[in-house]
């Protein structure tokens, strides 16, 4: 059910908490690990620290109210945020009025939750991600009942509109379009903490794009765990096709897609509205083995991704393709291994993202027994980077010599010298020289050089 986030009570509370912060100068700080999906979720939980009274601030020390939004997808991410939440013990001994909550996908854990309450004593609440709309009364019952409160395990079956993002940029933008995930890979904890598939109305994605593009935003990045199983009125390549009839000059991208559900549909649309919709593609492979890819319950095969990858590079001249490798996967032998690297081979990544697998707590994959010896992995690792530089750095020559328009991202002085950070509409990382700082603009630019991972142009006369 679509509902909106005054219907929740969350509006009885915000003013509660804003009548309590009235007169008292209270800053709010939102420190984010993660997905792309946290970074929109955070933008979320700054518009309601905003709402209940709170300025924003980036500094920690500085802040009455801190909310750490956490990733729970490998491990090292987990420690990374209990380490950081370690030193907020010191903060809440200085200011016995700081409040700390703990968001995200670890806050969804039951095992994480209950570490929180019993050893971080000055952690004040948890939020597990579908549950946001109750960080005021979170707060407020911190604030003024001094009861510490931890959510998970609620329904979390709606979708929650009305809460008007507060955006870290104002020429890009994320726009999450659907929530949660169906497919329960083995070795994924989102669908245990993001919980089933939840799509937006396209009313209300295509309102909140038309606004951001009347803003002057140039790039929107629709969001989803598996955005080709948006289900609303329409199908996700019509979402895309009415976004693209949106007036004005900007690019739209997506992610992330799962391979057993990219249609034709969705690659014809993106042929026809190319470069409106970036000529760019994230298509997780995982692994390269039929063996792993049953055991991943990922329900496609070696067959099938080579397939889709191959309609994409057909229909759509010069599209990047970047992918997801998982190294190590319970069980997996030097064969499959090689599996992988041959479809590597293949297919020629612009861009991998690699990762040693990591047990999660609660997922089929944790209680196999093969696991993969730790140097073993290492060793695969090493072996797969060495090959995707040299693949990369062939995708990135092609570049060279040509003319590109780029959107320029940030641009700071080096040495005397300003200098531009841009993407391509194909992702490409580039850097230039620039005369002023054009960034949110749009520049042509011509690539004189590249390296593996990015290019270096000079602005194109």
């Amino acid at each position: 059910m679509i509902i909106d986030y005054k219907s929740t009570g969350a509006e009885h509370y915000i003013n509660l908490v804003k009548a309590l912060n009235e007169g008292r100068n209270r800053r709010a700080t939102v420190i984010t690990f993660g997905c792309q999906q946290n970074e929109a979720d955070s933008e979320k939980i700054r518009a309601l620290a905003l709402m209940m009274g709170y300025s924003l601030t980036d500094s920690s020390d500085e802040a009455d109210l801190i909310i750490v939004n956490t990733c729970a997808i490998r491990s090292h991410a987990e420690m990374k945020a209990l380490s950081m939440l370690g030193r907020f013990k010191a903060l809440k001994r200085k200011n016995p009025d700081l409040i700390v909550g703990v968001a995200g996908c670890m806050a969804a854990e039951p095992h994480v939750s209950n570490l929180l309450k019993n050893d971080f004593h000055y952690v004040s609440f948890t939020v597990e991600p579908n549950m946001l709309h109750r960080i005021p009364e979170l707060v407020y019952n911190v604030a003024f009942e001094k009861k510490r409160g931890f959510i998970f395990g609620a329904d979390g079956g709606d979708v929650v509109e009305g809460i008007e993002p507060i955006r870290t940029d104002k020429h890009r933008a994320w726009v999450s379009i659907m929530y949660g995930c169906n497919n329960f890979c083995s070795y994924c904890i989102v669908p245990y903490v993001r919980g089933r598939e939840r799509s937006r109305a396209s009313t209300d994605i295509i309102r909140e794009c038309s606004a951001l593009v009347a803003c002057g935003c140039k790039e929107i990045t629709l969001l989803g765990q598996n955005v080709n199983s948006y289900r609303s009125d329409i199908s996700f390549a019509s979402l895309l096709d009415r976004i693209a009839d949106i007036e004005g000059d900007f690019i739209i991208r997506f992610m992330t897609s799962h391979p057993k559900d990219v249609s034709d549909e969705l690659i014809e649309v993106m042929a026809r509205r190319s470069p409106k919709i970036a000529p760019y593609f994230h298509l997780p492979l995982q692994s390269g083995s039929n063996r792993i890819l049953t055991a991943m319950n990922r329900r496609y095969d070696r067959d099938i991704f080579l397939s889709v990858a191959r309609k994409l590079r057909e229909r759509i001249p010069g599209i990047a393709l970047s992918t997801d490798v998982i190294i190590g996967f319970p069980g997996e032998s030097d064969a499959d291994f090689k599996d992988t690297v041959d479809v590597l081979k293949t297919v020629e990544f612009d861009l991998v993202y690699s990762f040693i697998y990591s047990p999660r707590v609660g997922t089929p994959a944790e209680r196999l027994d093969c696991q993969v010896p730790r140097e073993v992995s290492n060793e695969r690792m090493s072996e797969l980077l060495a090959l995707q530089d040299e693949i990369s750095q062939m995708r990135n020559d092609k570049y060279v010599g040509t003319v590109r328009r780029v959107l320029v991202d940030s641009v700071t002085e080096r040495d005397g010298v300003l200098v531009a950070t841009a993407r391509t509409d194909s992702n490409k990382l580039v850097h230039f020289p620039a005369r002023d700082d054009a960034t949110g603009y749009f520049i042509n630019v011509e690539i004189k050089r590249a390296g593996a991972f990015d290019l270096f142009a000079e602005i194109k006369e």
